[in-house]
């Protein structure tokens, strides 16, 4: 399925959870589909492919809202931290940040909209935890 198609089919898709899909389309050099899950609070999901895998990146934070005096504490409790977050990886891009999870192109529908929830919902967790690492709630 390509980015677009999955635009179409998300937008009319409900999780047994209650779980809403808004997608917006990024086009450029490579088509982005910007999703964002219903809920309490909900991370914008950028989402790609490539010839091989389905990409789904949120942004956290960037380098400039981490408080200097806790920058390695953090970096050490995110290496500690990421085995134990499902379908979900840390990653920084340029200065930002990010939680990342990856599927093959074959993925089954189901499989990407249980990433998407997922890592929002492992978004806000970290957040949350990581809150005394930075000099403001991102």
């Amino acid at each position: 399925m390509k980015t677009v198609e999955y635009a179409q089919v998300l937008s009319k898709h409900r999780t047994e959870a209650g779980h809403t899909f808004e997608c917006q389309m990024i086009s450029g050099e490579v088509d982005v589909l910007q999703v964002e899950v219903s809920g309490a609070h909900s991370f914008p999901i950028f989402m790609t492919q490539t010839q091989s895998q389905i990409l789904c990146i949120v942004y956290l934070w960037t380098e400039a809202e981490i408080n200097p005096e806790n920058r390695l504490e953090m970096m050490e409790w995110m290496l500690d931290t990421s085995i134990s977050i499902p379908l979900s990886s840390y990653a920084r891009v340029d200065d930002h940040y990010v939680l990342f999870g990856s599927l093959s192109i074959h993925s089954k529908l189901e499989s990407v909209i249980e990433e998407l929830v997922t890592l929002n919902e492992n978004a806000k967790d970290v957040v949350e935890a990581m809150s005394d690492f930075l000099l403001e709630a991102a």
